[in-house]
């Protein structure tokens, strides 16, 4: 399987190239503005192909894409290649507002494509190890609260970059039901200045309820996570480490020893699953509409917040 890489800046060069070059059966073309960059890349992982123009990539026989340039590139890059006949992966968000993703989806429907989204959070293995099964409606499994909470340390910044390159992290991780409006929703949010500092949002899905928070003020960098059943708890405050709490006591639980950090962030689940999607030929159509859903309820974040201060 061959799969252009188009954009390997920070992001692509820590999460995706360790764990992409590793993959047997896979070949990869490289595609970048950045010369230099691409040269040395290239001689890094000893690829073959490279080229700084994505419109190349049309006639050189590849099976999929993977974007990962900057989000106002994303748009015109995915709908280039889906109408190309390509299955597309948009590392997150697809677009800065609800519109254009809508436009992509639509486009990714009409030639039956899959249009992939790189939600990594979603496949951490040791979350998924505790709680499989969040949507199960068994009495021994039902979720009574999921809160995400994913700080920064003094990086205040404007409203939608804030919330879509950022906040939709914390946002989709809780988005179980694919809700894709504000109602229902309680929002809050602070400002430093002119500069969006803190978003919470909090609402109820059935019997249970949902948080996502986001604090860019905050005196250090972290995530956390709390899950709650029945009379047993999880918090984790990282991707590798956490708490059972049950018949009152506290129970510490790990990941396995050695596992590699991009697997235990869960790229390495998440990339193996996009490969299976290119394989298939589709994406699920649940997968699609919460990936669709998750952006248009950051777009009704953002519009508020931005009412709000108007």
């Amino acid at each position: 399987m061959r799969i252009a890489i188009i954009g390997i800046g920070d992001i692509a060069q820590k999460a995706y190239l360790p764990i992409l070059t590793q993959l047997k059966g896979i070949e990869l073309v490289f595609c970048t503005r950045n010369k230099n960059r691409l040269q040395q890349l290239a001689l890094q992982y000893r690829i073959k192909e490279v080229y700084q123009d994505y419109r190349q990539l049309n006639k050189v026989n590849i099976d999929a894409v993977m974007i990962h340039s900057s989000t106002v590139s994303h748009p015109e890059i995915c709908a280039y290649f889906l109408r190309q006949g390509l299955p597309v992966f948009v590392d997150k968000p697809l677009a800065d507002n609800a519109f254009d993703c809508e436009k992509l989806y639509e486009l990714a429907e009409k030639h039956r494509l899959p249009l992939y989204m790189g939600f990594n959070r979603r496949f951490i293995p040791l979350y998924n190890q505790y709680f499989p099964n969040v949507h199960s409606s068994s009495s021994e499994s039902l979720l009574l609260s999921l809160r995400w909470e994913k700080n920064r340390h003094n990086l205040p910044g404007d409203i939608r970059t804030f919330v879509f390159d950022d906040f939709i992290h914390p946002l989709d991780s809780v988005n179980i039901g694919a809700k894709s409006n504000l109602d229902g929703l309680q929002l809050g949010s602070q400002f430093q200045g002119e500069q969006l500092a803190r978003v919470d949002v909090h609402w109820q899905l059935g019997n249970t309820i949902l948080e996502a928070s986001m604090n860019r003020l905050y005196g250090i960098t972290n995530e956390r996570v709390c899950v709650s059943f029945a009379n047993r708890a999880y918090e984790f405050d990282s991707f590798v480490s956490g708490r059972c709490l049950q018949d009152n006591q506290e129970t510490i639980i790990r990941l396995q020893d050695w596992r590699p950090m991009l697997s235990a962030k869960g790229f390495t689940g998440m990339i193996e699953d996009w490969i299976s999607v290119v394989k298939a030929g589709k994406l699920k159509q649940s997968v699609a509409e919460r990936n669709l859903a998750s952006h248009q309820l950051a777009e009704a974040v953002c519009q508020k917040i931005q009412k709000s201060v108007s």
